[in-house]
């Protein structure tokens, strides 16, 4: 097995990744480093981040494994995780040791499909770590098929093909461990530490966690909503 890949056997990848608008991205760069170092001074094996900025400065900060991906949107197509080739070519130039990409079976940019995007790939960069993020047990298939060295099931739950899916889809990591020669790793609203170990007793490589780490407006987010719940019910005593 590739280097890269055992180092993350059985162990957390952290996602460090936030998008304008949201309160942790800043113009200038500097935040998610620093997520990044607290991820690796807690024992995380691996760091999961999006642009070419993110990466350089994520690399500097740890000496982890980086995950890479570009997040971009291009008009009349759904694909927007490092959905060209050209997204591809800026994520692997930035330094990333493993570059994932939208491995669904919606149509890529410039009217590519998914099989022929992992293809032109392969043919651009023979010896790169890529990530097929999928959202269904057929994705994953073909994508093995393709070539690929691990599967994510990042997007099981976020496209049409997936929207009746359960959130975290541990059944589709169950089966997709049993089934294909090749790493699975777990993604998606893996929001405990219970769920993220349930994740890895379903056959997981290893575990994405996101947004229960890395995004303070979404933690604080559950906390008040769970108080304002129980304020629904019955006024707490002072």
């Amino acid at each position: 097995m590739n280097p890269v890949l055992e180092s993350l056997r059985k162990g957390l990848v952290v996602s460090c990744q936030a998008l304008p608008g949201e309160p942790m991205y800043c113009e200038d760069g500097g935040v998610m480093p620093l997520f990044a170092r607290a991820a690796a001074q807690s024992g995380a094996v691996g760091i999961r981040a999006n642009s070419v900025r993110d990466i350089k400065e994520i690399r500097a900060a740890v000496p982890l494994p980086v995950i890479g991906l570009f997040k971009k949107e291009y008009d009349g197509f759904e694909p927007y995780i490092t959905p060209t080739l050209d997204d591809v070519e800026a994520v692997l130039s930035a330094g990333a040791d493993i570059v994932a990409f939208d491995a669904t079976d919606r149509v890529h940019p410039h009217d590519m499909s998914t099989p022929d995007f992992i293809t032109e790939i392969r043919k651009a960069h023979p010896t790169a770590v890529l990530m097929a993020d999928i959202s269904t047990y057929h994705e994953a298939v073909m994508a093995a098929k393709c070539g690929v060295d691990l599967v994510g099931t990042t997007l099981s739950g976020y496209t049409a093909a997936s929207a009746d899916s359960p959130v975290p889809n541990l059944q589709l990591v169950s089966r997709l461990a049993a089934d294909l020669s090749i790493p699975v790793i777990a993604e998606g609203n893996i929001s405990t530490p219970e769920l993220a170990v349930a994740a890895l007793d379903s056959g997981a490589h290893a575990v994405v966690v996101a947004g229960a780490i890395t995004r303070p407006a979404q933690i604080c987010t559950r906390f008040v909503d769970a108080i304002h719940a129980r304020l629904a019910q019955t006024p707490l005593e002072n």
